[in-house]
């Protein structure tokens, strides 16, 4: 038995539960990340396009804070 790797490009993830005859296995957060993405979304496309880091709101937040400080 295999690891189970995600087939998306460039994803790490290791013991995926999805698995597409065509497509190959799919990890939960790739997975997530498809769902939201509509469902008109291409899937070859999707799968192809490399993964991107996960997003962080809390550095996001304090960068753009700095910028646009609330009025007091």
């Amino acid at each position: 038995m295999g690891v189970l790797a995600c087939n998306r490009n460039g994803c790490e993830n290791i013991m995926c539960a999805r698995y597409s005859y065509e497509y190959g296995y799919i990890c939960d957060e790739c997975f997530e990340e498809l769902v939201k993405s509509g469902v008109d979304t291409n899937i070859a496309e999707f799968m192809y396009l490399e993964k991107q880091p996960p997003y962080r709101r809390d550095a996001a937040e304090a960068r753009f804070n700095v910028e646009f400080p609330l009025d007091k």
